[in-house]
């Protein structure tokens, strides 16, 4: 069975693919993320998802590396992790009874090779609307600040998330489904992967 890496530092993403059956090691990619740039969120999540992979499959004679990134589409723009609380809070204000659209770009490269797939998944989320004191006591968290689109649906952000349309482990941080597609056109099944 290849080993399987991870080319994040999501806890989420590392979790999910754990209770998924999968056990990868971390290899954080060190790509800087504001060298990049395209001309819509989902194409700059693709990127940035591939950048990663290359990047920790580069120094890899084998194994399957995982690529991903996460930003919130709003309005055609991206949005990351929140610079500052300041900007978590004025985000969280714009959210606020709105629907963006959650975009993850995922890449597997398999390093012996150099075989690679990639794809973007999109999963709408539509918020609700908090109070200013509940995004004060929300930014305050902490939360905020270390995911894209300033908030979690499996954290304390999930109080403020009225549904989603589209896959849940997307907008945790990959989406298994894509992922299983990803690992069969590179001739993987992920049964065989399962730990």
């Amino acid at each position: 069975m290849p080993q399987i890496i991870l080319a994040s530092a999501s806890p989420a993403r590392l979790k999910l693919l754990r209770a998924a059956g999968l056990d990868p090691q971390v290899v954080v990619s060190g790509v800087d993320e504001t060298a990049f740039s395209a001309g819509s969120p989902a194409e700059l999540a693709g990127l940035l998802a591939e950048a990663k992979a290359a990047a920790v499959a580069a120094g890899l004679g084998h194994g399957l590396v995982i690529g991903c990134d996460s930003l919130l589409d709003l309005d055609g723009r991206p949005q990351g992790k929140p610079a500052s609380p300041a900007d978590a809070v004025a985000l969280w204000r714009n959210l606020a009874g709105r629907t963006g659209t959650l975009v993850t770009g995922h890449c597997v490269i398999d390093a012996a090779s150099g075989r690679r797939a990639a794809a973007v998944a999109a999963t709408l989320v539509r918020f609700g609307t908090p109070s200013a004191a509940e995004i004060d006591a929300y930014v305050t968290s902490g939360e905020p600040l270390a995911v894209a689109g300033g908030f979690t649906l499996d954290g304390r952000g999930g109080w403020f998330v009225e549904g989603i349309d589209g896959d849940h482990g997307n907008v945790v941080g990959i989406s298994l489904p894509l992922l299983r597609r990803l690992f069969a056109e590179l001739g993987r099944k992920v049964t065989d992967l399962w730990k």
